[in-house]
């Protein structure tokens, strides 16, 4: 879905700019494949020009490119029409937080998807307190292509913490968490004041339920 959004992007606006980014390049060249595959459908009505093997460009003068994650390499792009994240959390906060400005002229849509992956990161942060973000979530269960002979045998193979992370779209605390996150979230409150001053006290997430791709709204 993620690979057709991107391609329709590019069909349908002429010069935009489409970003496809992961923790690694192999699993951002893995969605661009897809995208790539939809357009060499017959009968396109917008040719390409080049397909390369980390980017495609349009005869419209659209662009999807793939990049790797890391912060340190996909500086420099700006006017970004659409900017994906795939497997977003496991990619680095330092890329998320160096990736929003390209959309600060454009006003280009941010889409994250991803399985959970504990409650750490920005991926869980604007999940659970994020703004302007549209969520979307969907369980193994609910998806047809997947049997429940299949998730049934999972269940009974993996340890309960990861399946539920796995299949049932849920943010479970890290391996070498001492105190869980729900446990320190009771310990806080506003009615004790911060042992430091200008240390304010978390704030308390909603709880969420399940698969996880945010799609923050732009001009999209």
């Amino acid at each position: 879905m993620a690979a057709l959004i991107a391609l329709h992007k590019a069909l349908t606006c002429p010069g935009s700019l489409v970003l496809v980014l992961a923790p690694s390049e192999r699993q951002a060249k893995e969605l661009l494949g897809k995208a790539t595959a939809f357009h060499k459908t017959p009968e396109h009505p917008v040719p390409a020009e080049s397909y390369r093997k980390l980017g495609m460009k349009l005869a419209n003068r659209s662009r999807i490119e793939a990049l790797p994650g890391s912060e340190k390499t996909i500086r420099g792009f700006s006017g970004v029409d659409l900017l994906i994240l795939d497997e977003a959390a496991r990619v680095d906060d330092a890329l998320y937080f160096a990736v929003r400005p390209m959309l600060a002229v454009s006003g280009g849509a941010l889409m994250m998807l991803s399985t959970p992956y504990g409650k750490r990161g920005a991926f869980f942060e604007e999940w659970t307190n994020g703004i302007g973000w549209e969520r979307y979530e969907v369980s193994a269960g609910e998806v047809p292509r997947i049997s429940r002979e299949f998730l049934k045998q999972e269940r009974q193979s993996l340890p309960a913490r990861i399946f539920r992370q796995e299949y049932q779209c849920s943010f479970e605390d890290v391996d070498d968490q001492v105190f869980g996150y729900e446990l320190v979230d009771r310990a806080i409150t506003s009615e004790v004041a911060p042992l430091f001053e200008g240390v304010s006290p978390l704030a308390r997430p909603q709880a969420p339920t399940g698969e996880v791709a945010p799609l923050f709204g732009g001009s999209a």
